[in-house]
């Protein structure tokens, strides 16, 4: 499986939504240079509030742009990077990718994921309705949710718009991803 990166994006402020790049850089262990949630420890408000020691598990932000697909097909006007992640890829289900699986994107840089991105009420702000169209729940009943993934650096490097992206999945028994 592997996909391609149709974006990159950051912001060095604690805003909602993230400029795109011409390029970013991943560094090891913090995140994407210049980015507000660039560290060790989270960078969240809301989870430095509660316990700012908390290792940051939320230091890259992904979104398949098969998300904006959908979203654009339901009428909302959502393009790479305002709804406030860092990589958008095209070509890969991140969703169904479990825990620990390892993004090699571009020549060097890897992400481990560490979870799903939890949708908040930012969202609505951005476009009213934004907030539950990127949540469903399964035949269950239980909440899916849609609004991307997050992981950590493991190896620095640059990406960029069109970096191929390669799938590494962790040993079995796979664990599915889960809000973090």
């Amino acid at each position: 499986m592997s996909g391609i990166v149709i974006a990159v994006s950051r912001n060095v402020k604690h805003t909602f939504s993230k400029s795109n790049q011409e390029k970013i850089f991943l560094l090891a262990g913090l995140g994407v240079k210049g980015d507000a949630h660039l560290g060790e420890t989270v960078k969240h408000r809301s989870r430095v509030a509660a316990d700012p020691s908390q290792p940051n598990l939320r230091q890259v932000h992904l979104i398949h742009a098969e998300l904006h697909d959908e979203l654009q097909a339901a009428g909302f006007a959502i393009s790479p990077g305002q709804m406030g992640e860092n990589v958008t890829t095209r070509g890969i289900d991140l969703l169904s990718l479990p825990t620990g699986t390892r993004l090699y994107l571009g020549d060097t840089a890897v992400v481990e994921l560490t979870g799903l991105r939890n949708p908040c009420t930012q969202l609505d702000r951005l476009q009213l309705g934004l907030m539950a169209a990127v949540l469903g729940r399964d035949a269950d009943g239980k909440i899916i949710r849609k609004a991307g993934v997050m992981g950590i650096v493991i190896e620095s490097g640059e990406i960029c718009p069109g970096s191929s992206i390669r799938i590494e999945l962790p040993p079995e028994p796979h664990q599915p991803l889960d809000r973090v």
